[in-house]
């Protein structure tokens, strides 16, 4: 087969056997909300559960060998050395020139409220609405957010559909853009999302039946179309470089039950491409001004299950990226991975409330107050301007 020839999704038989809220995530979408003011804050929910001690692997403690024999790596066989204790994983090597520009950092050990492990979904809303499960709360921390932000009254032109994602919903308007139902995918394209979701146990069906697509000759304009997941970050760059302040979206693939080694690569590469195409479109100036904090609803168990993969855990490690941040740091209260420092035996522990994070990032780049986030965005949190997340150079 042709490597340039194109092919059409029949959507009703792959969103059929992928269901609704999956295909959000493989077929992602981009939320936006326009702001007063030259300050961007940019989501990225990393759907799945992101391995964090494989992202950010935390060469200095001694027991992760031990915990993780196939996994773990040092700087002398390929891990990026960032601090002299932790290290980045090889397959994000393309974000060091971030790391160095002083535009790139990691915060660890950080968890939501949610502790059940069992479910994507509860978990997923946890993050999305920054409430414990039973809250009842069916609004996005983002959305509410946005109710304490000044707005301007233009508005870049973009499509509108009702795809909003459970962080941008409530009473505060967003525009979507999000791909067409039929949109063309090269053929490199679907091998790429075939590799990526062979081994996840929700999407996998549905990518092995990529292979029956119907065939499309050459597009005239390849230029025209929006797709895979680099078009799509580069558009909302290009879209926070104009009136937009606000954007999140969704890459999936971080449910490394199986060959964790293979698939999790995958996944890293395509989210420092998302980001550096995101940095692409936004261009030097709005960088300066952005904070982008990619998150995940939890982590993985430290040990590998016998099918070369991981389990869903507890804590995980956010990324930061963008000009508005301070770089080149790992933060972290970090727990340890001695046997008695394990989360229920299994998991890394969670030191931090991954809302403190958020919160802190909302504090720096929109100067909600303390008494705000704590009361309207995340209830009862306790958030305090001296956090360890909030920028201080």
């Amino acid at each position: 087969m042709a490597a340039n020839r194109e092919f059409r999704l029949k959507r009703r038989g792959f969103l059929a056997s992928l269901g609704a809220a999956a295909a959000s995530s493989l077929l992602p979408n981009v939320s936006l909300a326009a702001t007063s003011g030259d300050r961007r804050l940019v989501v990225i929910l990393l759907r799945g559960g992101m391995d964090g001690v494989d992202l950010v692997q935390p060469y200095g403690d001694a027991n992760l060998g031990v915990l993780r024999p196939d996994l773990a790596l040092t700087p002398a066989s390929g891990l990026i050395d960032l601090d002299g204790f932790f290290g980045l994983h090889p397959a994000a090597s393309g974000l060091m020139s971030l790391w160095r520009a002083g535009h790139l950092s990691f915060a660890h050990a950080i968890a939501s409220p949610y502790r059940g492990r069992s479910s994507h979904f509860e978990a997923q809303d946890v993050i999305e609405t920054g409430n414990p499960i039973g809250s009842g709360s069916r609004t996005g921390w983002l959305n509410r957010a946005l109710a304490l932000i000044p707005r301007t009254a233009s508005r870049a032109a973009v499509d509108i559909t009702t795809s909003v994602e459970l962080i941008m919903t409530g009473g505060n308007k967003t525009d979507v853009w999000a791909t067409q139902s039929d949109f063309p995918l090269a053929q490199d394209e679907i091998n790429s999302l075939q590799a990526l979701f062979q081994t996840d146990p929700v999407f996998g069906k549905a990518g092995a039946g990529m292979s029956d697509l119907d065939p499309l000759p050459p597009i005239v304009n390849p230029q025209a179309r929006m797709t895979g997941i680099a078009d799509l970050a580069k558009l909302a760059g290009s879209l926070l470089a104009e009136d937009y302040r606000v954007a999140s979206f969704s890459l999936a693939g971080w449910d490394t039950h199986q060959e964790q080694k293979r698939s999790f690569a995958e996944a890293v590469r395509l989210l420092t491409e998302a980001i550096l195409h995101l940095q692409a479109g936004m261009g030097e100036a709005a960088w300066q001004q952005t904070a982008v904090v990619a998150i995940t609803e939890f982590g993985r168990t430290l040990r590998l299950n016998s099918m070369g993969g991981t389990d869903h855990g507890t804590a995980s490690a956010a990324l930061l990226a963008g000009g508005a941040i301070a770089g080149g740091r790992v933060l972290a209260d970090w727990p340890g991975l001695a046997e008695g420092q394990l989360f229920e035996g299994r998991d890394l522990a969670p030191t931090r409330d991954i809302r403190e994070l958020l919160a802190a990032l909302l504090f720096q780049q929109f100067e909600i107050t303390a008494a705000n986030l704590n009361a309207k965005v995340f209830p009862g949190l306790g958030f305090d301007p001296s956090s360890l997340f909030v920028k201080t150079n």
